[in-house]
Order: structure tokens, then C-alpha cells, then sequence
């Protein structure tokens, strides 16, 4: 499944394509969300958001259409009147305007709220900060780590747990637990105030840096350096601290990659 940065960056050139742009034709598979084809026909998209791994897409009418890919969704941009509404793949919602639409196959997480009320939505009332959001701070996740819901979490499980950091994944896991030099087992409350400073600062610096740079080949981008695996993926290649192999396990039913020697 996408992680934040992916998610974010797919935000990014679904807006280029639409924001603030009339929209000439809206339309949703789900009967439910019909009544709302009429009410958005005319408005524009304001802004789309991530929080997480959701997408909200907010409307010039005080609307917000939140969605999520779940395992299959995929959201599309083409060009307008590109693909007919009724179709054999699972069209989902269609938001048109006179030059590009984007489109959205296959995913069952689809809902309209009132902008003012979209806080409410139960899965942003289960997440925690998003971790791609520049307003929090290395101080904030470090009082998150040592609050009473996670201090006494292991820190393989608690990194993917969306209500801690939402946006976090699996290979964000593992890079993150390589920078801070830190195991799966490792609990907050058993860390030291430089391995605690040191943990925080990773989780948001390595999402950020992905974010920015993960898939460009521009070495002079946003903090000056690519994006590249440390660990996931890397089983049997030379850590790049120490030389040791990089090793494989499965840590809360996902893959886990580590360094044997530096992370302790």
C-alpha cells in the first residue's frame, strides 16, 4: 500500500490538474453520493489535502468529498471527456472540468461531509498528526512517544500504527528505525534522551525527505540529497555505516529490514 509521500505527491498532480478550475461535469457510482452530482456541478476544487493515507478534496461550497484507496484505489487524470462515466473498469467518482478530469477506479472508502464537519469523519478521529504536515514539530513527536498510549509500545508495531503518526508505512518504518539506529523492540520509555531525540527527528525527517525527492533525479532538490533505501528491500548489501549484510526478518506480519550491527 501507498505510504504518506506517495499519497501526497498523488495529491499534487491531481491539484495541478483541477484546482480552482469550474467543474463542468461531477459524477459518482455510488447512489448515495448522486444528489451530490447537481450540487458540485459549477464550483471548484479549492484544495486537496492528504491526512494520511485519505485524500479530502474540498469544494468552492463548503463541501468535502473524502476518500480512501484502501488496497485497490487509484486515482487518474485525463484529459476531459477522455472516459465515459459508464464503464467496465470500476469507475468510482469522475470530477470533470473543461480540460482535465480526475478519476477515481475502484475504491469503496468514498463519503461527502460538510467541510465544517469533516473532522468528525471516524477515521480522522482514529488518526494522529500527519506526518507530512509542517506544522509538527521533532518536540511534538517526542511527547507523543513518551505519552502514556505509546511509551510502553514496541516501536515495530507502533510505527505502523496510523494513530500514532499517520502517513507512516512499512518501508518508512524500517528507515527510520536505521537512521535512529534503534531495533523493532525497542520501547520509548527505555530509551535514552539522545536515542528518544534522535527517533523523533527520524520519523519526520525520512518521510519528509521521501516526500521531496523519492522517484526525482534532480540533485539539487529541497534538502539536498535523494531519497534512497537505506535498508528496505536491501537483504545481503553492505550497510552503508558499517559494511555488514543487511538482514531480513518479519516484524507484525510485515518485512522487516535491518542492520545486525548498527542498530542495537
Amino acid at each position: 500500500m501507498p505510504e504518506g509521500p506517495e499519497i501526497r505527491r498523488a495529491a499534487d498532480v491531481l491539484a495541478a490538474a483541477v484546482v480552482n478550475k469550474p467543474l463542468t461535469d461531477v459524477w459518482f457510482a455510488f447512489p448515495a453520493l448522486k444528489p451530490y452530482q447537481s450540487a458540485l456541478r459549477g464550483t471548484k476544487i479549492t484544495s486537496i489535502e492528504t491526512r494520511g493515507k485519505a485524500l479530502l478534496t474540498h469544494f468552492s461550497n463548503g463541501l468535502t468529498l473524502y476518500s480512501h484507496n484502501q488496497l485497490y484505489g487509484v486515482w487518474r487524470v485525463v484529459k476531459a471527456g477522455e472516459v465515459a462515466r459508464e464503464t467496465k473498469r470500476s469507475l468510482r467518482v469522475m470530477l470533470e472540468t473543461t480540460e482535465a478530469a480526475i478519476l477515481l477506479y475502484s475504491a469503496s472508502e468514498i463519503s461527502i461531509y460538510d467541510t465544517a464537519e469533516i473532522e468528525n469523519h471516524p477515521f480522522l478521529q482514529r488518526i494522529g498528526p500527519d506526518v507530512l504536515d509542517e506544522r509538527l514539530t521533532v518536540e511534538q513527536v517526542r511527547e507523543r512517544l513518551l505519552s502514556p498510549k505509546f511509551c510502553n509500545r514496541q516501536l515495530g508495531g507502533m510505527l505502523l500504527d496510523q494513530a500514532f503518526l499517520a502517513g507512516l508505512g512499512n518501508y518508512l518504518r524500517a528507515e527510520i528505525l536505521w537512521l535512529a539506529k534503534l531495533l523493532p523492540d525497542h520501547k520509548p520509555k527505555e530509551l535514552n534522551e539522545t536515542e528518544l531525540q534522535a527517533l523523533a527527528d527520524a520519523c519526520l525527517s525520512v518521510a519528509r525527505l521521501s516526500y521531496a525527492t523519492r522517484g526525482t533525479m534532480d540533485e539539487n532538490v529541497h534538502h539536498g540529497a535523494l531519497f534512497r533505501f537505506k535498508v528496505f528491500g536491501r537483504t545481503g548489501l553492505p550497510c552503508e555505516r558499517c559494511g555488514d549484510p543487511i538482514m531480513k526478518t518479519s516484524v507484525s506480519s510485515r518485512p522487516f529490514f535491518w542492520c545486525p550491527v548498527c542498530q542495537v
